[in-house]
């Protein structure tokens, strides 16, 4: 008789509320440049030019009014039920990704370097985004879109846990 393994869990926390906050003013941004690039296109290429031209005029402004509903109501709602983090005693466990799922454990003991980061946006919204380097070769691990002081209290603790795993070992 064979045991399958344990399916990975999804961890504990979610990001902040305010992460939809930040990802809807991305993608408004995103909408309003392509809705412009679209504009340009209506303005510059004639109607009359024949081939494909006179399908796309039309095919373009829907495609990108498509987007923006989808980018900007569902993508950053999505975004926020799927991306988790949690630390344990032993772990940093962090699940990202709304088409493609990726899950990543870093062991404390791999932890060489804990940063926090605020970005521009990050700013507006009170958030900011826990950096953690590890040994390995899959670089940083990131546990986007904490509030700002949730992030520091969360690279505070990981460092004394490095820290103190260090200590241990030697």
């Amino acid at each position: 008789m064979t045991t399958a393994p344990a399916p990975v869990r999804e961890p504990a926390w979610q990001l902040s509320r305010s992460a939809i906050g930040l990802w809807v003013t991305g993608a408004v941004i995103e909408s309003l440049v392509m809705a412009a690039a679209t504009a340009a296109f209506l303005l510059f290429v004639p109607a009359d030019v024949g081939g494909p031209v006179p399908a796309l005029r039309w095919l373009v402004p829907i495609t990108v009014a498509i987007e923006a509903v989808v980018i900007i109501a569902l993508r950053p709602r999505l975004r926020y039920r799927v991306h988790r983090w949690e630390i344990t005693d032993e772990a940093v466990y962090t699940q990202t990704g709304w088409l493609t799922r990726t899950w990543t454990l870093v062991p404390i003991s791999r932890i060489q370097t804990v940063d926090v980061t605020r970005g521009l946006f990050q700013q507006l919204f009170g958030l900011s985004t826990v950096a953690v380097l590890t040994a390995s070769s899959q670089g940083t691990v990131r546990i986007w879109h904490l509030e700002a002081d949730v992030a520091q209290r969360v690279a505070d603790d990981l460092a004394h846990r490095a820290e103190q795993v260090r200590d241990q070992a030697t």
